[in-house]
């Protein structure tokens, strides 16, 4: 593990060194290739949970959070990335999101903090990767042999093993291309299943409709807490300072029109997908939206080529999704494997980066198999990984930074968001982990199928 920085933090002409920096975070970037990195990181399959979100909140809160959750989440980027536009024009430009937490708090236990918090994501998106994809072959597979033996963790190994061989693209910016694809990927199969939901609810087979609440106060307070966690994580990414780390500098401005740009798609794909999968299946929405449109126990609700493109399309994105939220393990590897006088290619960097990478890959396929909990797994990352790095830190960052007057409205905006959110992340961690608790006695290890 990499150490904090002591006294003078993370300059320009120290990337030199580091071969974390030079081969993984190479800023040669421009602010659309920001965009792209950005959507890939926000804009996934994980808003085919949102109506699955909206089940412990119901159609007001549902609409109010999710806007809310917009709201602060572009709120707490920008703030972010002004300080590291600050830091970058006093001559420190910060990289990474632990050396930046390091710097400005002046704390080095902020720096392991932030390096758990970072870790948590990245497996629990990675892990959360590998099954959604896994899953999805499992769909295509069954529609074509209802019948055939294969089971979830043999398409689980498919996945992870062509995530071994993604995983060998060198740099996070060697991903732009792909992630340009996942952007329109990610467009695609919304319009798709917002489609599909549209006929299903105005179909003469349409499901009936309950958009009614546990009927116990406490459940309900727990599935809202548990839903506020899935929206954080989808809203989430967790990883905004190595982003704009791919930028060519100054990155000055650059990250902002980035982040309107990765808005604007969340603006399209959100509500649609959200409005239309909870309106027509209600409080009976799956984990996964696609799930509820082709049932186990009777024909599809929309039309098969539909369905069928849409899950095509959730597969391919996944791919790009897995590979940026690795960036960061990646980086931690070769910083510390790879020399950085050798040469990005060469058989004294390549090796370790093929054998290191491969493990990591293997891992998160292992538990991806032996532990199918998809909304689950959203609900616990957002809480304890998406809530302090996305909706506490950036205010605290920005406070520490620009020390804005304590009777000023930025400086209490910050500290009510920071106040809110902690406790939003203490009861959804309680309540999502408990919820994790319940389903563990559904399922066995290397389960065919994923709990919700």
């Amino acid at each position: 593990m990499a150490n904090p920085p002591k006294g003078e933090p993370f300059p320009e002409n120290r990337r030199d060194d580091d071969a974390g920096a030079t081969f993984v975070l190479q800023s040669k970037g421009q602010w659309w290739h920001a965009g792209f990195h950005l959507t890939t990181a926000i804009v996934g399959p994980t808003i085919l949970t949102l109506p699955y979100a909206f089940r412990g909140l119901g159609w007001g809160l549902g609409l109010f959070c999710l806007t809310l959750m917009g709201v602060v989440t572009f709120y707490a980027y920008y703030l972010m990335s002004k300080v590291l536009d600050h830091c970058e024009k006093a001559g420190r430009r910060h990289i990474r999101f632990r050396e930046l937490a390091a710097d400005v708090l002046g704390s080095g236990w902020m720096f392991y903090f932030v390096i758990f918090i970072q870790t948590a994501i990245n497996c629990g998106v990675g892990v959360g990767a590998i099954l959604l994809a896994g899953q999805c072959i499992e769909i295509l597979y069954s529609s074509i042999s209802p019948h055939g033996s294969l089971k979830l963790y043999d398409f689980i190994a498919m996945v992870t093993v062509i995530m071994i061989v993604l995983s060998q693209l060198p740099s996070f910016h060697s991903l732009r291309h792909i992630n340009l694809c996942s952007l329109f990927l990610s467009l695609g199969y919304t319009a798709l299943v917002v489609g599909a939901c549209i006929h299903a609810g105005t179909s003469k087979n349409a499901p009936p409709r309950d958009y009614s609440l546990e009927p116990k106060k406490s459940a309900r307070a727990f599935s809202a807490f548990t839903s506020l966690s899935i929206l954080a994580a989808i809203f989430g990414n967790g990883i905004l300072p190595e982003i704009q780390a791919t930028l060519a500098p100054p990155a000055t401005g650059k990250m902002v029109k980035g982040l309107c740009m990765c808005y604007g798609v969340i603006g399209v794909t959100f509500y649609s997908a959200a409005v239309s999968g909870y309106w027509t299946f209600g409080n009976k929405s799956n984990s996964n939206i696609l799930k509820s449109l082709m049932p186990d126990d009777g024909p599809s609700l929309a039309p098969t080529w539909v369905l069928g493109l849409g899950v095509i399309f959730v597969l391919l994105q996944l791919f790009a999704i897995g590979l940026v939220y690795s960036q960061v393990a990646y980086e931690i590897m070769e910083k510390k494997s790879a020399d950085v006088d050798q040469g990005m290619f060469s058989k004294r960097n390549l090796i370790p980066r093929i054998i290191l990478r491969t493990i990591y890959m293997i891992l998160c396929g292992t538990v991806a198999a032996m532990l199918p909990f998809f909304g689950d797994i959203n609900g616990v990352v957002g809480a304890i990984g998406f809530i302090p790095l996305d909706f506490i830190l950036p205010m605290l960052l920005y406070n520490m930074t620009f020390k804005p007057q304590k009777s000023s409205f930025t400086y209490w905006i910050n500290i009510s968001i920071m106040v809110v959110f902690s406790g939003v992340g203490i009861m959804g961690a309680f309540s999502s982990i408990r919820k994790l608790v319940l389903d563990a006695s559904r399922f066995k290890l290397f389960d065919n199928n994923v709990v919700d």
